[in-house]
């Protein structure tokens, strides 16, 4: 481990250990997965801070020989044991490109696409002074390039074929296998009562085949045959976000599909339910008509939804008049 701390040091990176870590130091061959919490902070008296994984509440993961965008991270790691905790201050050749990972970071954190707005530029073409990143910080960071510190613990250490891979860090042929073990995953989870973790499974396989999609042409049939492998994935997470009570985010998602695929019965019955449970009532009256129209046989499920909104409309209007009572007589 001497010699690598020696040839990041002549590298431009430095490392500080904060705390040893425990056990042998990792051979890190291809496939390893690190699973770590990072601070970056800006060099200079007041090491002002850019990003916090644990403030995000997740840790990052990287696997060994993907070719990760930040390759001083992988540097890093490999002179790291579990447990340990390091400082490593960074030269600015080796961080050119963290303003676009931390950007995506960012994203994948608050539920975005990790590659929005990245589509269609190169990454050089990221780089000029024009291209915002919608981060102040790291538009600012973009423009000047300067040395950053990178504050990592170790929290465990992974061989090749001991995990499961999340998503983002399988190969194309690799999610298109994974997508229907993950859908499989989900509707065991679905069956247990385990519906916060089923939405996960059903979330990682959506991320998989949109991921896939991203690099075909919209409208193109194999645009299309994927986005029809999507709707059902869907669907299925809907069903859980209506369990949850997120009634806004089923709202979003259905009528999404119903945008692309107007006779999707399933889009416009969880509609439906949402609209309902929100008191937009005109709506769902006329997303379980649309059911209806599409498909009579499910005259007794619509039936059951419209007499229990009829029911908590009464119920509603009997409190509401209590309410205006007690105020009008004061």
């Amino acid at each position: 481990m001497a010699q690598q701390v020696e040839q990041l040091r002549a590298d431009g990176v430095y490392k500080e250990v904060l705390r040893e870590g425990t056990g042998p130091l990792p051979d890190f061959r291809d496939g390893t997965k690190a699973t770590f919490h990072y601070r970056t902070l800006r060099c200079g008296d007041e090491e002002a801070p850019l990003d916090d994984s644990r403030a995000r509440g997740k840790p990052m993961e990287l696997i060994a020989g993907k070719k990760f965008k930040l390759p001083v991270w992988e540097a890093a790691l490999r002179t790291m044991r579990p447990g340990e905790r390091a400082r490593f201050r960074c030269d600015a050749k080796h961080v050119v490109l963290y303003p676009l990972v931390s950007k995506s970071l960012r994203n994948i954190a608050a539920g975005k696409d990790p590659l929005e707005g990245q589509r269609h530029c190169c990454s050089i073409a990221q780089l000029h002074d024009h291209y915002s990143l919608g981060y102040p910080d790291l538009d600012e960071l973009q423009k000047n390039p300067q040395p950053l510190i990178f504050d990592i613990e170790v929290l465990k250490v992974e061989a090749p074929g001991s995990y499961q891979q999340d998503p983002w860090a399988m190969t194309d042929e690799e999610k298109l296998q994974a997508v229907p073990l993950i859908h499989k995953e989900g509707n065991e989870l679905y069956r247990q009562g385990k519906v916060q973790e089923a939405a996960a499974k059903y979330y990682d396989a959506i991320a998989c085949l949109k991921n896939l999609q991203m690099k075909e042409q919209p409208g193109s049939p194999d645009w299309i045959e994927l986005d029809q492998k999507i709707t059902p994935l869907l669907l299925n997470y809907c069903q859980c976000k209506l369990q949850c009570e997120e009634y806004y985010e089923v709202l979003d998602h259905c009528s999404s599909i119903l945008n692309k695929y107007e006779d999707n019965v399933k889009a416009y019955f969880k509609r439906g339910k949402a609209h309902a449970a929100v008191w937009n009532v005109a709506e769902a009256q006329a997303d379980f008509a649309k059911v209806l129209a599409l498909d009579p046989s499910l005259r007794p499920v619509v039936s059951k939804e419209l007499r229990s909104l009829e029911a908590r409309l009464r119920e509603k209007d009997a409190e509401d008049k209590i309410r205006f009572k007690g105020i009008f007589s004061q």
